[in-house]
């Protein structure tokens, strides 16, 4: 795999907050507040306010202790992306997209108190939760992570 450097991964970071955003804004300007529009026969876009964490959880937590704790955490992530080593390009990925999700809905959070989510994967029988882009980073972050602790890392150890 190529290695990625530290300011790569800010570039990373940046383009992540600014895609997050500009989604959002489309959003918030073309879509009422409840509104859904059918992309697919399983998938809207359905606008909604989402004041807890993902997947509507901690949802009775104030904003200001969720911006306080959300930033700890990408402060804490920053952190340890710029202590990784230019090797462990999969980790780096991976932190890069749960710090440009979670700065992403910071953002949210310290511009309305809530978090605008739109993503409705859905049948006529069962529905997800309502998400957004910055969810999908974080997620997909996340997997990125465990793939590298679990199969990558041990590949260059060996080597």
């Amino acid at each position: 795999m190529r290695k990625l450097s530290f300011s790569f991964a800010l570039g990373l970071i940046v383009f992540l907050i600014v895609l997050d955003q500009t989604v959002k804004a489309i959003v918030e300007r073309t879509m009422q507040l409840g509104q859904m529009v059918d992309v697919l026969p399983f998938l809207a876009l359905l606008r909604a306010h989402n004041d807890g964490v993902a997947f509507s959880m901690l949802g009775g937590v104030s904003h200001t202790t969720l911006i306080i704790v959300t930033s700890l955490i990408s402060l804490g992530a920053l952190i340890y992306l710029w202590r990784t080593s230019i090797e462990e390009t999969g980790l780096r990925i991976g932190l890069a997209l749960i710090i440009g999700g979670a700065v992403g809905n910071i953002i949210d959070r310290m511009q309305h108190s809530y978090v605008i989510d739109y993503i409705f994967f859905h049948t006529p029988i069962w529905s997800f939760a309502i998400f957004n882009l910055a969810d999908v980073f974080i997620s997909l972050g996340a997997v990125l992570i465990l793939i590298d602790e679990i199969l990558l890392k041990p590949r260059r150890q060996s080597t």
